[in-house]
């Protein structure tokens, strides 16, 4: 459909930019099944929430259209260890971690690892909040 004249790279244009503008590096962007795959190293948790706000600010709360890979050279503060895989997921109403589990890896049984690499976050695998923003390992 050639109604469709803004490619993904286009509408995320100032993700990309913000990242060369905070000195991104191992940047890669790439259109693929309909998504724009957007993956980089940034120094820290600082740089790497400036990205995901500025994603969420384009693409809203919950955004299908992008899969975004942010590592980080120095994860310490909140993030902590737990960040190294760089992905993470804003729970939305009537998530459960078994849900994420199943969308993020197939396999709700798998809800305990999204658990222990959110325990700086929660106190309880049952007890999740909309808006909660989790790292998926």
């Amino acid at each position: 459909m050639k109604g469709d004249a803004m490619s993904l790279q286009d509408k995320y244009r100032p993700v990309i930019d913000m990242g060369q503008s905070i000195g991104a590096r191992n940047v890669s962007v790439r259109e693929e099944d309909g998504k724009l795959k957007f993956s980089g190293t940034v120094k820290g948790p600082d740089e790497k929430v400036q990205l995901w706000n500025k994603i969420k600010e384009i693409g809203g709360e919950n955004p299908t259209d992008i899969e975004a890979d942010i590592t980080m050279d120095n994860p310490g503060g909140e993030a902590g260890g737990a960040a190294k895989s760089g992905k993470t997921y804003t729970v939305k109403s009537g998530d459960t971690l078994s849900k994420i589990a199943k969308e993020h890896y197939g396999d709700a049984n798998r809800y305990n690892e999204i658990f222990e690499a959110n325990r700086d976050k929660l106190d309880d695998p049952n007890k999740i909040q909309p808006g909660q923003e989790l790292v998926i390992p």
